[in-house]
């Protein structure tokens, strides 16, 4: 993987753990930021550049639905679980 590559897709994971923290709903939060970490751990071997293009434009489309959703979710907040801490 060329450098720019590399740290391409290292901005996009951050990003994308970012935005995954910024759900108000706990469920969501810990949902999203699961499903980031695994679906790139599971193509973390990947070498092929048309299949890491396609993967990285998938991750991009992703992120835009994570932003949408956690607009969406700061809307129409509901109360904090339990297992959740209190704000700061």
């Amino acid at each position: 993987m060329a450098a720019s590559s590399r740290a391409q897709v290292l901005s996009l994971y951050r990003s994308l753990l970012k935005e995954s923290r910024a759900f108000p709903s706990y469920n969501y939060r810990t949902y999203a930021l699961r499903r980031v970490r695994d679906a790139f751990r599971e193509n973390r071997s990947v070498k092929d550049p048309q299949a890491l293009e396609l993967l990285l434009n998938k991750a991009r489309d992703s992120l835009a639905i994570i932003q949408r959703q956690v607009s969406v979710g700061r809307m129409y907040e509901t109360q904090r679980t339990v297992v959740e801490p209190e704000p700061k």
